[in-house]
């Protein structure tokens, strides 16, 4: 395998590590982006360079980032079920615009980009969801503009800059900040509302496994120009037994209480149009796109990602979500 030097954004966040990680691994050199000086200084020690810098309000330095690199991998995002529309797009589209023109300008190889399944999301199960599968019209902000940015990586191209697209589903593991918290906060609730009663099917995947995958796109990247994957850990579990061995793990024994999924849309929708009049900055307790991942079903088809990509979860998903709370209640002197 040959050594290239290889930009990754958004490698101060979870996926991001674990993508430094593996393509250190595979004998890459790395320039790390990102706005953590903290993670920044892990990078630094795991033998990557790292440039502390904000994609959307620093994109005039994009070309000295990217000069001499022969890969790009943009895991940057503004990831959040909830938010100003503008900030979306600036963080989402505009940033990966740029970053597009600039790469190609440059003269970059490859171009990966970590795209998302919320392009999925929809109130209905959706299972084995494979390549003809077309996307469902977005619930929210985040999801308008992956799949927006996702279409112009995936555009024809007049240079030779191979680009794909990885779609990794729930993301867990050591450096998860976004699924973990948010099912923390539900476990320790002395009473967790389960629409539909928790039936719905959630497959999780470990970042290590969705590391692998990204890189492993990098590698085949000239051969997979124009197409995006899908990667999950390919373990289908209900969200009432995420729950209960979450609650476990963490020591609490919150009471499962079932909503039924109708009355759960009718609130989501309410909460949302209160926040919107209210110019509320801060998530809902519901919304409409949280439901419909807690609601109904989202499986994957893994014969895309085997085939293109000789891709095979290595890890647990669900025990490593298990860990990282096990981690957590120690942490916090829990039981």
């Amino acid at each position: 395998m040959s050594r290239r030097r290889i930009l990754v954004t958004g490698a101060t966040g979870g996926l991001g590590l674990a993508i430094v990680r593996e393509a250190l691994a595979r004998g890459h050199q790395i320039m790390a982006t990102g706005r953590s000086h903290q993670a920044g200084a892990r990078l630094r020690a795991m033998g990557a360079e790292f440039v502390a810098m904000d994609l959307v309000t620093q994109y005039a330095c994009l070309p000295t980032l990217i000069d001499g690199c022969d890969s790009v991998i943009h895991a940057a995002a503004l990831s959040a079920s909830w938010g100003n529309r503008r900030d979306f797009v600036a963080a989402n589209i505009t940033a990966t615009r740029r970053l597009l023109e600039v790469a190609g300008a440059a003269g970059v190889q490859r171009f990966v980009f970590v795209s998302s399944p919320s392009i999925f999301a929809a109130f209905r199960n959706r299972l084995s969801i494979g390549e003809a599968n077309a996307p469902t019209h977005p619930l929210n902000a985040y999801a308008l503009t992956k799949l927006a940015a996702e279409r112009l990586v995936l555009a024809a191209r007049d240079d030779a800059m191979a680009c794909c697209a990885i779609r990794p589903r729930a993301l867990v593991g050591e450096g998860d900040r976004v699924v973990l918290p948010r099912l923390v906060e539900l476990a320790q609730r002395a009473r967790m509302p389960l629409p539909g009663g928790g039936r719905a099917l959630v497959e999780m995947t470990d970042l290590r496994d969705a590391a692998w995958a990204i890189c492993e796109a990098e590698h085949r990247a000239s051969a997979l120009r124009g197409r995006a994957i899908n990667i999950s850990g390919g373990q289908p579990l209900s969200v009432r037994d995420i729950a209960m061995g979450l609650a476990t793990s963490l020591g609490t024994s919150p009471k499962l209480v079932t909503v039924p999924i109708g009355l759960a849309r009718l609130l989501a929708i309410a909460l949302e149009a209160f926040a919107r009049l209210a110019g509320a900055t801060k998530e809902p307790v519901l919304t409409r796109y949280t439901l419909a991942t807690l609601g109904w079903s989202q499986t994957f088809d893994q014969e895309p990602a085997q085939r293109l990509l000789g891709y095979r979860p290595r890890h647990n998903a669900f025990e490593s979500l298990l860990a990282e709370a096990r981690k957590l209640a120690v942490n916090r002197g829990e039981p």
